[in-house]
């Protein structure tokens, strides 16, 4: 049953690589609930299934067994064509590498998920999501013409631009120096506060986590621990118990080939 308020879930989601001696379990029976209007921060040791996580929960990747949903939409019950039209009307995503098309200005690389859905911009939405993100100069600069972080606000922008129900982050600042993260992860706080938009992020960064309204903790495929109200010391004190490889709960598995 639907419950209100919740942007996207997974219920017992497993994801396996390989098979025999090589088999790798990246998600073991990982349950969890994304909240409309919260932002939040995946984290955990590197191979421990963040990304993974991130990406069966957005539709970028099947898993071996158990359940996603987008709203009331069970991503199982799909099909390609569904699935496609779903993940480009109803998620959102900014990636590390940016993505951006060079030969495209600013402003037609935010507009374009709306222009291969042959939607045209809502012109307040797009303006206030422009302004918010600070690019209102640079909308007919090409991405060469910009810096990362103003790359990576373009990013931010085209994430937002279609009002989608979810936006996915996959280490959204891991590719810029600090002032600039903090102006996109300043953003997206700002896109949930101002603009009731879901935000989940995957990071490794206990300051970039510090921006999120609850951190959830991932080891050995498992959700171990989550935070509310985080600040960078918090998440590094539970970062570093969970890396010192503790018996509750060892450190991530070196060979598994996905973080």
């Amino acid at each position: 049953m639907h419950t209100p308020g919740i942007a996207a879930a997974t219920a017992d989601l497993t994801k396996v690589y390989g098979r025999g001696d090589t088999q790798v379990v990246a998600l073991d029976r990982v349950s969890i609930g994304f909240r409309e209007g919260e932002f939040t921060a995946i984290m955990g040791p590197s191979g421990c299934g963040k990304s993974t996580l991130m990406h069966c929960a957005a539709g970028l990747d099947s898993p071996s067994s158990g359940s996603v949903r987008i709203g009331t939409t069970e991503l199982g019950t799909l099909g390609d064509r569904q699935l496609t039209r779903l993940r480009r009307d109803r998620i959102g995503f900014i990636f590390q590498a940016f993505n951006l098309l060079p030969t495209l200005t600013a402003l037609e690389n935010i507009t374009l998920p709306l222009t291969l859905a042959g939607r045209r911009p809502e012109r307040q939405w797009l303006d206030r999501v422009v302004s918010m993100v600070g690019l209102a100069q640079r909308l007919d600069h090409r991405p060469a013409q910009l810096s990362g972080g103003q790359q990576q606000r373009v990013a931010v922008a085209r994430a937002l631009v279609s009002r989608p129900a979810i936006v996915f982050g996959d280490e959204p600042t891991g590719n810029l120096d600090s002032r600039a993260g903090a102006e996109v992860l300043g953003f997206l706080r700002d896109s949930v506060r101002e603009l009731g938009q879901t935000v989940v992020m995957v990071t490794h960064d206990p300051v970039a986590a510090g921006y999120a309204d609850r951190v959830v903790f991932l080891s050995d495929g498992r959700l171990v621990d989550e935070m509310a109200h985080p600040t960078p010391d918090r998440v590094l004190d539970l970062m570093l118990r969970f890396s010192g490889g503790s018996p509750q709960t060892p450190a991530c598995d070196a060979r598994s080939r996905t973080s």
